[in-house]
């Protein structure tokens, strides 16, 4: 500085709260030694900016930053000093930014601690050498503390904030690398475990939001409930013990566009909110829905999705028309027409409408009618058996000549391997005839695996007409006497597909029975008598499946 002649300096000083407790920087620190040097060489202070608990890596939610640039766009100041260089960021190219929009004005920057300034050619080639040396030094550190992180969760230690139901207790871990214990904290989890058993017993997400906020809940950040709330705590595997890690990577930049490939999932050390089956079970109804349109699993219509037009097989949705009587009132039929037609028009297809009452009567009264009528049962289960053994045959001889092609592609090996060991054959051509052989064999190897798959299931016992009535009377009870939530929950579990004759009266109702709907849904719920909220209580116990059962009525 020029005593002579006074510049005109404006003050920046920053520190996070990390870098005040981990390294003792101080905001006070810094504007003594500046306040100091400015004195000495007579700068005459415009402005002190100061940034308190700020991190950084960018410049969003520095306001004494934003308010400097403003007042360097102004021209209050021609010169700015920092303490050191990466007070004013930690990114090389947020450095560059600040210090060119300030040149651009006509105002030099200099760091007391490196000892340059802007208002030179050396002092601006010193400036980019040491923001890159300062991005880099950052850039370690971040990868250090995520390789940390990463060790910690693969070893069942939890990093950041838990969520609700749960709290940090400092200072009671046993071990270095768990200096706490992650506790319950039972009257937030008295919340999760009702957020997981009205899922598992039906209910949707806004519903489930709805009913917390109206009894007065909120969130771990006090505020009321959301679907989006919900959704995470549904999905969150911390309830059942679990520890998930690196689902996001660069979070603060990418948000939900930075999925990780690498998710880390390990057993934790801390007790688990929920059982094991109950997970199961919500991600079990997580699965199926996140498949379905959100338009076709809400509202008061149960079998949007489900009913396919008789014209060109597209799902058919809900629909309604409003009339007014002779009198004056208004009159809303409900049907469900062709969704093909409903958002392509009369060119593709016809609505083909069908009343909505009518259709979802017909359906249950399927149901019913194969239950209560033993023959219609005793034909359902002869024609399984019937398509199952008639698959067998075709699968036996594709399986057949599969394996004699194998056994021809091995003959071929050996013969060039004996003529290898014979030096009859060239060196090139032997390589490039086994690499051949070495691909067709593996084709047909994957090949006779998925056939002798397909022919163990196929080769199992017969479908029992004590199997199908066991499964159609308990998904015939639930339908009739279960709410309207857990009767839609499982017609989209089970049913596949609902079909239409050409006088748009129900043709067949196909359902696809399998282990797990069998288990969480038609089976004895543990929580029944307990529980009311998220138990499908059932008179009796279906049987045990071993295999995806699929069944038209």
């Amino acid at each position: 500085m020029n005593q002579e002649s006074p510049r005109k300096v404006a003050i920046y000083a920053r520190v996070s709260t990390e870098e005040q407790a981990e390294h003792g920087y101080s905001i006070d620190a810094q504007l003594h030694t500046l306040r100091k040097y400015c004195e000495l060489y007579g700068g005459e202070i415009i402005g002190e900016y100061v940034d308190r608990g700020v991190s950084g890596k960018s410049i969003k939610g520095r306001y004494e930053l934003q308010r400097l640039l403003k007042d360097a766009e102004e021209s209050k100041f021609n010169e700015v000093i920092v303490w050191k260089f990466n007070r004013m960021a930690r990114k090389n190219i947020d450095l560059l930014h600040i210090v060119d929009l300030l040149e651009k004005n006509n105002i030099a920057f200099r760091s007391f601690s490196e000892n340059f300034d802007t208002s030179t050619p050396m002092g601006r080639f010193a400036l980019q050498m040491m923001g890159a040396v300062g991005e880099l030094e950052r850039n370690t550190i971040v990868d250090n503390v995520k390789m940390g992180h990463r060790q910690r969760a693969k070893m069942g230690f939890h990093n950041g904030k838990v969520p609700l139901g749960y709290k940090i207790v400092e200072g009671k871990g046993n071990s270095r690398e768990n200096k706490s214990e992650v506790v319950i904290v039972e009257e937030d989890a008295i919340i999760v475990r009702y957020i997981f058993e009205r899922y598992a017993a039906g209910h949707g997400l806004k519903t489930i939001a709805n009913d917390l906020n109206h009894r007065g809940h909120k969130t771990q950040n006090g505020k009321p409930f959301s679907t989006t709330a919900i959704r995470d705590l549904l999905d969150n595997p911390m309830f059942v013990g679990k520890i998930r890690y690196n689902r996001y990577e660069n979070w603060a930049e990418r948000r939900r566009k930075g999925k990780s490939s690498e998710l880390i999932l390990a057993e934790g050390h801390h007790p688990a909110i929920i059982s094991e089956e109950l997970w199961e079970k919500v991600q079990l109804l997580r699965q199926k829905k996140s498949t379905m349109p959100k338009k076709r699993f809400e509202g008061e219509y149960l079998l949007t999705g489900l009913i396919r037009c008789p014209e060109c097989d597209a799902a058919m949705t809900a629909s309604r028309t409003v009339n007014r009587s002779k009198n004056g009132e208004k009159i809303t039929r409900m049907y469900y027409s062709c969704g093909r037609f409903r958002s392509q028009g009369s060119a593709v297809c016809h609505a083909n409408s069908v009343r909505k009452v009518e259709a979802e009567q017909a359906v249950t009264d399927r149901i019913r009618q194969a239950v209560v009528n033993p023959e219609i049962l005793q034909r359902v289960v002869r024609s399984v058996n019937e398509k199952r053994s008639g698959r067998i045959k075709p699968l036996r001889d594709e399986l057949t000549a599969v394996q004699t092609r194998i056994t021809n592609l091995e003959d071929k090996k050996r013969k060039y391997l004996e003529l290898y060991e014979i030096d009859d054959i060239d060196r090139d051509m032997f390589s490039e005839r086994l690499s051949v052989l070495n691909k067709e064999l593996d084709t047909e190897l994957t090949r006779r695996s998925r056939l002798q798959l397909e022919l163990r299931d196929d080769q199992a016992d017969p479908v029992s007409y004590e199997l199908v009535r066991s499964l159609m009377a308990n998904f015939d009870s639930l339908l009739r006497h279960s709410p309207f939530h857990q009767r839609k929950t499982l017609l989209y579990l089970i049913v596949k597909k609902i079909t239409l004759d050409d006088k748009k009266r129900v043709n067949s109702v196909e359902l696809a029975f399998n282990k797990e709907t069998e288990k969480h849904f038609l089976s004895v719920a543990p929580s029944a008598e307990a529980i009311v909220e998220g138990a499908f209580p059932l008179p009796g116990k279906a049987f045990k499946m071993k295999h995806k059962l699929t069944i038209a009525i």
